[in-house]
């Protein structure tokens, strides 16, 4: 099995280590694992914005970059998403619908591929886990709560094997955290104010930590604990699964 390693744009500037540990993790689960150097955005950015006819260089060159590979895997639902969804080519469509079909999220490809059932990782931290919307209404990685219907969640499942961890209790599991890539710019009050409700309710319960499998949820909710002088940290999900040397 060789799996290319997606990581979005904004992971590669300003969160390396979520991409490092990525990477870490997956050869650790004995994946070979290969970074295409030249990839670049995936033009979510542009396709969210309205302008998605503007994005056929970043589909072509994702195609280019990854079609070789059985799987591709990334430490974003967002992002993953939106190959999942958008991706075309309309002089290869055939080879675009087949590898959008590869592109799994971090965890997805945990539970579902390689159907991982121990981590033997330690973190013995407070941990508040924030579901993003896009993972779990787009992916379904975990369950939404409106629904009648027996709960789960794919990157929970995988929490809960790190030792010494405690998974905190929240008032409303799976509220947006407000960020919504563009929507933060065009309505950055609302934003704003979601965010920090949705800070609010990890700090309520006694997070040390807050985590997820979006790095840009993170990211925003990071910005809100800064500028109120919190201590608690965030750190994408696959930073904690990675937390400890792996036994074979």
């Amino acid at each position: 099995m060789r799996v290319g390693l997606f990581i979005p744009c904004y992971v590669d500037q300003f969160y390396p280590d979520a991409a490092k540990a990525t990477l870490q993790l997956l050869e650790k689960l004995g994946v070979d694992v290969v970074y295409p150097p030249k990839q670049t955005c995936c033009g979510q950015p542009m396709a969210n914005s309205g302008f998605e006819h503007l994005t056929t260089g970043c589909n072509e060159l994702f195609i280019k970059n990854f079609a070789e590979f059985d799987y591709v895997v990334a430490p974003s639902g967002s992002c993953v998403l939106h190959m999942r969804e958008h991706l075309h080519d309309d002089k290869n469509p055939e080879v675009a619908a087949q590898l959008s079909n590869k592109v799994y999220e971090l965890t997805s490809f945990l539970t579902d591929v390689l159907k991982v059932t121990s981590l033997p990782a330690r973190f013995p931290h407070k941990v508040g886990f924030h579901q993003s919307c896009h993972g779990q209404r787009g992916l379904h990685l975990s369950q939404m709560s409106e629904l009648v219907a027996p709960g789960f969640s794919k990157p929970g499942s995988l929490l809960n094997m790190v030792e010494g961890i405690e998974i905190i209790p929240l008032n409303r599991i799976d509220e947006c955290c407000g960020f919504g890539g563009t929507f933060c710019v065009v309505e950055e009050a609302v934003s704003a104010k979601m965010g920090k409700d949705r800070v609010e309710d990890h700090l309520e319960h006694g997070a040390e930590f807050i985590t997820g499998v979006d790095m840009s949820c993170l990211m925003h909710m990071e910005g809100i604990l800064h500028r109120q002088g919190s201590k608690v940290k965030v750190l994408h999900i696959a930073q904690i699964l990675n937390g400890s040397p792996l036994t074979p």
